[in-house]
């Protein structure tokens, strides 16, 4: 008797509006690729329509097999057109380095960044929001979970928990030298990558024994 194979990955699905058509050579529309790209980020930017208006807001972001989540409160008014049928355009970007050329023209930066269009769900089922919701503290910490108080029912009742299926996606990214014209190369200019990457210091410890005052 042979096991039953996993079930398959549905690949990114390809459509007009995610696809690059200016240095398409950059895009990337693998599933492994955007995947990375996103687990190596916290913050996102949801950008849709809320009442007639385009509204972006910066949020932390945590990654679970092919979906996307977020989380805020029930009284945040993006949330609220997200559940109200409005799509939604989220996108991530890291910058690497910043790229010098010779010529003005082709300074540059390089950078990793996906763009996501898709409609929320809300995780409703209390088995799944508590799973999704130790995921997003176990990305800042691993093993935090444990450590800590879980979400009251207050709590759970005023947080909306949102996810995003990757699916419409696009990956664009650029890494290496400046490209200058060929007459520039002779040009008495320092030209190269200054790298940048995030980094994380060490811990600062709060020492309050009580809240503030």
């Amino acid at each position: 008797m042979t096991e039953d194979a996993p079930p398959k990955t549905p690949p990114i699905l390809q459509t007009p509006r995610n696809t690059l058509q200016r240095l398409s050579r950059r895009a990337s529309y693998d599933r492994a690729v955007i995947h990375a790209i996103l687990d190596d980020g916290y913050v996102a930017v949801i950008s849709a329509l809320v009442e007639g208006a385009v509204r972006a807001q910066p949020i932390y972001y945590w990654r679970v097999g092919d979906e996307l989540f977020v989380h805020g409160s029930r009284h945040n008014a993006l949330f609220k057109a997200l559940m109200d049928g409005q799509e939604a355009c989220i996108t991530v970007a890291h910058l690497d380095g910043l790229v010098l050329a010779r010529s003005a023209f082709h300074h540059s930066m390089n950078y990793r960044s996906v763009v996501i269009y898709a409609h929320a769900r809300e995780v409703t089922a209390a088995a799944e929001r508590t799973a999704v919701l130790k995921q997003s503290v176990e990305r800042l910490a691993a093993g935090r979970w444990g450590q800590i108080r879980k979400p009251s029912e207050p709590e759970l009742r005023g947080t909306m928990v949102l996810g995003f299926a990757i699916s419409e996606a696009s990956a664009k990214a650029r890494s290496g030298p400046p490209v200058d014209d060929p007459d520039d190369y002779g040009l008495p200019v320092w030209a190269g990558v200054v790298p940048c990457k995030l980094a994380f210091g060490e811990g600062e410890e709060d020492t309050n024994a009580q809240p503030p005052a």
